[in-house]
């Protein structure tokens, strides 16, 4: 069986979820008529703290929604110079938004340090574009953000009249390391994206949540991006499903991540850079990538290589005890 471990995005809906989407009643999702997205909103926007929430195709779609709706024309926004909305989204925010990015540095816990932040905010002149908002995103190549150091970047958003947007596509994720509520991972921002297609094993989708005013805003943006859909309710419902079934079996691709990480520490020529929640790092030499890759692919195993300076190695809903002693025992038997 093949072993995939490039991204947690990779997972397959299980037969109860498949199942789940059969039975889903449905409508048509532009009109607001399908009962299966309204309950998926409803539900989300209870559990996580908020007025509203919005059913949307992908995670990108739903940061650029998010950015869109707490800026205009010429605004800038505040983002982590490694962060998933300003490098890895394809400039979504300056192409389709004319929002200004301003990167900032950040630390190797994933943090933007506040005093830098305080620093970029611009001054009200038109020479420069309005900073309106600040992004956060947790967890960081698998990090969760120290929980306290959230509540200090939204007292500082308050003082200084930003918005402040998490990209949450992997909240539970954290709120498993944090052993917290999502809520309370959710508790300090005015926007959250969530992704359901990662961790938590559905299909496809993400939802946008915030108070009213911002979700009829993204509402209407989603529609001007290609966005709307009709009947959305299927994949909905293997929403729903994920989120009564796997928010805590996390906790399992977070011990096998560790887990794996011990194995390949043993392994010589090959250096563990980190274990972060579902996530493992690993350096090996550059000139041997290329024969690592056809190594691994011929023992079953696939690899994202070259898609980040380390090998990112990612544990999810379809890998299990036997992959991660069979992903061991592969790189074992390679030369470095």
């Amino acid at each position: 069986m093949l072993i995939d471990l490039r991204s947690d995005t990779v997972t397959q809906p299980t037969d109860a979820m498949r199942e789940a989407m059969l039975r889903a009643p449905v409508g048509d999702d532009v009109y607001g008529e399908d009962p299966t997205v309204n309950a998926l909103q409803e539900r989300l926007a209870a559990d996580l703290g908020f007025a509203a929430a919005l059913f949307v195709p992908t995670g990108t779609q739903s940061n650029l929604l998010a950015l869109m709706s707490h800026c205009e024309r010429g605004d800038e926004y505040i983002v982590g110079a490694d962060a998933h909305t300003y490098r890895f989204e394809g400039g979504g925010a300056a192409v389709l938004g004319s929002i200004q990015p301003q990167p900032i540095a950040q630390e190797t816990d994933g943090t933007l340090p506040l005093d830098k932040v305080e620093a970029s905010i611009k001054p009200d002149d038109p020479h420069f574009a309005r900073t309106r908002l600040l992004t956060l995103e947790n967890t960081w190549h698998g990090r969760p953000l120290p929980f306290d150091y959230l509540a200090e970047a939204r007292a500082l958003a308050t003082r200084r009249g930003l918005g402040f947007h998490l990209d949450g596509a992997r909240l539970y994720n954290a709120a498993i390391a944090y052993d917290r509520p999502a809520r309370d991972v959710a508790a300090s921002f005015d926007s959250v994206s969530v992704c359901l297609s990662k961790g938590l094993g559905a299909p496809v989708g993400s939802v946008l949540l915030g108070s009213a005013a911002l979700i009829d805003r993204a509402r209407r943006w989603r529609k001007v991006a290609g966005g709307g859909w009709r009947q959305a309710g299927m994949l909905a419902a293997a929403a729903m499903h994920a989120l009564d079934h796997h928010v805590a079996r996390l906790a399992d691709d977070h011990e096998r991540a560790a887990r794996l990480a011990e194995g390949l520490r043993r392994v010589d020529g090959l250096v563990v850079k980190g274990c972060h929640t579902n996530m493992v790092f690993v350096d090996v030499p550059a000139a041997r990538l290329k024969d690592l890759a056809a190594h691994m692919a011929a023992h079953g195993v696939r690899l994202s290589i070259g898609y980040l300076p380390s090998i990112r190695l990612v544990t999810h809903l379809d890998i299990d005890d036997a992959a991660i002693e069979r992903t061991i025992d592969a790189f074992a038997s390679f030369a470095y």
